[in-house]
């Protein structure tokens, strides 16, 4: 499988993907303080919301590449 082919049917997922879930989240584990042998560690969540306009793109570009991508003659 060539890695063109590899790259639109990671678009197409990560787009279904999207339009599925809408939103994903994320924890952070930062270092807040270290004295001698405590520390003090802060864990932060992250949401990122997913546009559904790039959804819909990165669908629509995965499967333009899977149609005319191995067609272009050199």
């Amino acid at each position: 499988m060539s890695s063109l082919r590899i790259v639109a049917l990671l678009l197409i997922v990560g787009g279904v993907l999207g339009l599925v879930y809408h939103h994903f989240s994320y924890t952070q584990n930062t270092e807040a303080a270290k004295i001698g042998s405590v520390e003090l560690t802060v864990a932060k969540q992250h949401t990122v919301d997913v546009p559904e306009w790039a959804a819909i793109g990165a669908v629509v570009a995965g499967v333009a590449l899977l149609l005319f991508g191995g067609s272009a003659k050199r």
